[in-house]
This record gives structure tokens, sequence and C-alpha cells, in this order.
């Protein structure tokens, strides 16, 4: 198998300079966004979904485009409740098949979503960030979920948090950000998929499939983090976890 894909450019030598003040500003300063209407409804609907799987651990597939991966992740933990979110209608439509019964797939904005999980009392076992876009310009790294103000929300969830990416320094810049926020040291690893012709679901994305056969290398980052709210600088304006 072949494809063409290009590879990342960016006009970042090495980790951005702003790296450490962008993340001491997200912890000491609330995320003040109001909670997108259609996002509080469409976690409401998740919660109830998700309580009604009585004690199964929680699977969070953050970003999970087209859902692919979130049927990979039901199928590989059976005994877990898995929730892919992603903003786009369009690839939440996209048919890859029927969805395992221990999954769900939520259109909602991730920052509100995280934000609304954390405030709910969520604690994830498992924690996915698969390929995001890596902004790669250097003029966008608030972009970057490591510069965004809703980074220390993504800390507090805690449980095993695992980033995938074909651009290395995207997952080395979110390593130091790490560090720099919890004081948790977190090694970017090479990733090889297993073996596609004897397992199809080796790809937990198309953009990982798409990447390998194209030749890039590709990079993860596992970290195991615990549940900590302290983490957020609190607001009173903050969502909190009841219905809307």
């Amino acid at each position: 198998m072949q494809a063409s894909s290009r590879a990342i450019v960016s006009n970042q030598p090495g980790p951005h300079h702003g790296l450490a003040q962008r993340v001491a500003r997200s912890l000491a300063h609330p995320l003040c966004k109001p909670v997108a209407e259609h996002t509080r409804k469409a976690f409401t609907a998740a919660r109830r979904w998700y309580e009604s799987r009585g004690d199964m651990p929680l699977i969070l597939d953050a970003g999970c485009g087209v859902g692919l991966s979130t049927r990979r992740l039901a199928a590989r933990f059976a005994d877990h409740a898995v929730i892919g979110v992603d903003r786009s209608d369009a690839r939440l439509s996209r048919e890859h098949g029927p969805l395992p019964g221990n999954a769900l797939l939520v259109r909602a904005d991730l920052v509100d979503f995280w934000r609304l999980a954390l405030a709910a009392g969520w604690q994830p076992r498992r924690h996915y960030l698969l390929y995001p876009n890596p902004y790669p310009k250097a003029a966008h790294l608030k972009m970057r979920w490591h510069g965004h103000p809703v980074f220390p929300v993504i800390l507090a969830l805690g449980g095993r948090l695992e980033l995938r990416s074909n651009w290395r320094l995207y997952l080395e810049e979110f390593a130091l950000a790490l560090e720099l926020a919890v004081g948790v040291t977190a090694a970017v690893e090479p990733h090889v998929p297993g073996d596609a012709a004897r397992a199809p679901d080796a790809y937990l994305t198309p953009f990982e499939k798409k990447y390998h056969a194209s030749g890039q290398a590709l990079w993860r980052l596992v970290v195991e983090l615990p549940h900590d709210a302290g983490l957020v600088p609190t607001d009173p304006t903050q969502p909190t976890g009841e219905d809307g």
C-alpha cells in the first residue's frame, strides 16, 4: 500500500519560545468562554448515555473525526464506555459501519465538552488525542492544545493520556508543557502500527493509515495523570455539570 501525504513544514526550528508564557497564563487565568448551548445539550445527552452504562470505565476519543478510532477503541476495550467527540457533523456522519453498543459519537465543541466533563466529575480511564491539527506556523501556538487556555482542563481530567502525531515537534512541545504545568516527564517515542495486512484495525485513524503509507514517521506520547480539578483556575462563569 502506498499513499501520498505532504510532510509538515514549519518555521519553528524547535519548541516555541513563547510556550512557557502560554502555559503559565493558562494556569493562572480561567477560561471564561461561554459554553455553546448545542454543546451543553450534547453533553447532557452524553452524560445520560454514560450513566446508563453502569460502572463501565470511560474512554474519551477527543477530536475523533469520522469516528473510526471510536469504533476501534470500543472493539479493543469492550468493557469500557467509549465517547468520541468531534465538532463536524459531516465527519461524524460518514459511513464506517455500525457503532458498537459501548460507543457513542457526539457532535460538540471539544473545548466546552472537556470543561463540562471536568465540572461533572468525569475521570476517564483513557484519553486519546489522535493526530490533532498541528497548526505548524509559529504564529499559531495558541491554537495547539498545549498552547490553548483549555490545556489545564485536559490534564485535570486525568487518566492515561495518549497523543499521536506525524509531527514530532508537536509532541515534544506537549511534553515540555506537561512538565511546566505539573512537573511530569513524558517521553516522545516512535509509533509503528501493527501489521495491517493481518489486523485491519491496526490503524486507529485514517490519518494514521495515510501518513504511515506515505512513509512518514509516526510518534506518540503516553502519560498517566491523576484527576486534579484543582489544577484549573476557578471562575464563577465556568460551566457546571448540571443540565442546561
